[in-house]
């Protein structure tokens, strides 16, 4: 499936803007399980593949999931591993990262990691830790992520919260980032979907000309019994 221009032009602003927002989640995940050579790992909705890019640059090897052909396109130009669905058979992986996953992702993607392999579960931080989710009407509430763990039958290990300010050079590309990531309310049209949320990040810009919108990250760990 050949992606659209548009959704070319989205993935690209996820990859060049959005993307790198969350080094800090994924920096403290693969510090506590002090991933490195000989790790293998499965990114989960893996977009464009910046947190495989840091797996492999602590050693490991690292392959991922990703449904949208666009950012699958962008993370195979990074020489990336990356396939439209869970790998079926074959050596079965070490550590599996998945950012706000649905429960039939996690079900599929279960059988391919190892017997007390590391399960990683994040999702945004209580409500009023975050900024993002106020800018964009509210958002998608925070998955009960233990209750994810305890549905799924893995075996609590841990779990943290990480800083994750989402930081932008000016309006123009908060806006392209923020409507990178899905989570905004679509609309038939696009240039009012703009103007909303250009105005609801006035309250953040900083004298510069710069937004600033701190947040907080929840991540679980969890091992396969």
């Amino acid at each position: 499936m050949t992606p659209t221009p548009t959704a070319t032009l989205v993935a690209r602003d996820w990859a060049e803007i959005q993307e790198r927002m969350l080094v800090p989640l994924y920096e403290a995940v693969y510090d506590r399980l002090e991933v490195g050579p000989g790790d293998r790992l499965l990114g989960l909705d893996c977009g464009s593949g910046l947190a495989l890019l840091l797996a492999a640059g602590r050693g490991a090897a690292a392959t991922g999931v990703e449904a949208d052909p666009a950012r699958r396109a962008l993370a195979r130009e990074r020489l990336l591993e990356v396939v439209p669905a869970p790998p079926d058979g074959g050596r079965p992986y070490d550590v599996l990262l998945a950012f706000s996953p649905s429960a039939a992702a996690l079900d599929a993607a279960l059988p391919a990691v190892r017997r007390g392999g590391a399960v990683v579960l994040a999702d945004w931080g209580p409500a009023e830790r975050c900024t993002v989710p106020a800018v964009l009407g509210g958002g998608p509430a925070p998955r009960d992520l233990d209750a994810m763990v305890a549905r799924a039958g893995l075996t609590p290990d841990g779990s943290g919260r990480v800083f994750c300010p989402f930081g932008y050079a000016d309006v123009d590309s908060a806006v392209r980032g923020l409507l990178s990531t899905g989570l905004y309310e679509s609309s038939s049209d696009p240039a009012q979907v703009e103007k909303e949320l250009t105005e609801a990040l006035h309250p953040y810009e900083r004298p510069d000309g710069a937004v600033w919108l701190p947040n907080i990250f929840r991540y679980v760990i969890a091992r396969v019994p």
